[in-house]
């Protein structure tokens, strides 16, 4: 009976704080994923300088990737500028093919006169401001001959910077059943250029890293196509995000916008804020209703992306330069003068982290050798320091590099001498045999 009632009170005390535990909000765990409420199919966000990522949704699934693909095109023409394979003053001669396309106003478009001869920097202007897509079949054509020879380009570019998931058929991102029965030879009627969100991001790292000009001209919000001719063209940039358009945002010039049935609203945007500049890829972006009404939701998305980069990340240096580890400060050397010699971490580790998570970032020492043979000069590497994040989620690096420098010697061992080698030999030799008979002693009382 006393037992019973003793249970009772226990029972009875353990409901105010039972109570109390339910709602008394819980902290919220720094390894919780990020919800950022946006309405596409894909989106990653990075530190155009490090290619840190900062956020990724859906990113490794293969999406049309639309006018974006346009990005691959500009990359291939400022690299045939850059090695004096094609000239800005270069001029193209339109074909009947680019001349029907030009004129068709379904399409973005400038329309081009039939034999008639332009510029690659106009066909390039109208190209990055206004998504034309005859001046961009244009400028393939002016590359590589043919579109279809221009895609071997293409492809071999994708290759070189890494990029997965990609299908490329057209140097546009229209679906091939536009292109009047002319597609490249090997791609399908109605085959699209598809690729997934994270290639698009390493597509538009590496554009910037090589030709950081292409800003230049993805930055211009308006201009006129062939200014004071008859053939004059109000040319509008797409990305209505620049400087006086209508969703307009603060630091964004550039990149590519793209739009099909396939792709839905895509937008690859970057933009710079007090030094820092941010790359961000979203894919079929649509609004609340499920729909793309006023066609800004790829904007409206883009400035979540942006906000979420520019309002929770700084660059911080997780690790300085000439960071010694603890218990791990110098590594043994061997037929030296001395007998150990200081180790450190060469240069500094630091990328864009949330203010709040910088101490989940430990350092770890890998050792490629416990034990170095003199000579040693300074500087030699012996190793790596490696970050292991210790709660939550870090997505990397777009191109795949780890947290990692080098570890090196911060002094110089000469070689002993040949009499104070002699004796180092009899001390290791000695030292041996000491070892060797204690173990053997000890053995036998075991």
């Amino acid at each position: 009976m006393k037992t019973t009632r003793k249970t009772s009170w226990l029972s009875l005390m353990m409901i105010p704080i039972l109570l109390i535990s339910l709602f008394v909000a819980k902290p919220v765990s720094t390894s919780a994923e990020t919800d950022l409420g946006l309405l596409v199919d894909a989106a990653i966000l990075i530190d155009a300088d490090t290619g840190k990522i900062l956020y990724e949704k859906n990113a490794d699934t293969s999406l049309g990737i639309a006018s974006m693909s346009k990005m691959m095109t500009e990359y291939i023409l400022l690299d045939a500028i850059k090695a004096g394979k094609i000239s800005w003053d270069q001029e193209y001669r339109v074909n009947e093919y680019t001349y029907r396309m030009s004129h068709d106003r379904a399409l973005s478009n400038v329309p081009l006169r039939e034999d008639g001869t332009y510029t690659i920097r106009e066909l390039y202007e109208a190209m990055a401001i206004y998504s034309a897509n005859a001046a961009t079949v244009a400028i393939a054509e002016t590359i590589a001959g043919t579109e279809t020879e221009f895609l071997k380009l293409m492809n071999k570019k994708a290759e070189e910077i890494g990029l997965e998931g990609y299908k490329f058929v057209n140097s546009t991102g229209l679906n091939n059943s536009d292109l009047f029965g002319m597609h490249p030879a090997g791609t399908g009627p109605e085959d699209e250029n598809i690729m997934p969100a994270r290639s698009v991001a390493k597509l538009a790292y590496h554009l910037l890293k090589d030709h950081p000009e292409v800003l230049e001209t993805s930055s211009i919000p308006k201009k006129v196509f062939r200014e004071g001719t008859d053939d004059a063209i109000n040319m509008a940039n797409w990305n209505w995000m620049l400087p006086g358009l209508v969703a307009e945002y603060e630091g964004v010039d550039g990149l590519k916008t793209g739009t099909t049935n396939l792709a839905g609203s895509c937008f690859t945007g970057t933009a710079e804020r007090n030094g820092t500049r941010l790359i961000g890829v979203v894919m079929n972006a649509v609004d609340s209703s499920g729909k793309d009404s006023d066609k800004t939701a790829r904007f409206d998305a883009m400035a979540k992306l942006l906000d979420y980069g520019f309002g929770q990340f700084s660059k911080q240096e997780i690790i300085p330069a000439n960071y010694v580890f603890e218990g791990n400060e110098t590594v043994s050397v061997t037929k030296g003068k001395e007998d150990s010699v200081d180790i450190a971490v060469k240069e500094p580790i630091s990328f864009m982290v949330k203010t709040n998570e910088k101490d989940l970032y430990k350092p770890k020492l890998v050792l490629e050798k416990d034990t170095l043979e003199a000579d040693i000069k300074k500087g030699t590497v012996v190793g790596k320091v490696v970050l292991e994040r210790t709660e939550g989620t870090d997505y990397g690096f777009i191109d795949g590099k780890d947290f990692s420098a080098d570890v090196v010697t911060t002094d110089k061992v000469e070689r002993a001498g040949a009499i104070s080698l002699f004796f180092q030999g009899i001390g290791n030799f000695f030292g041996d045999v000491w070892g060797g008979i204690t173990g053997f002693v000890g053995g036998l009382f075991k």
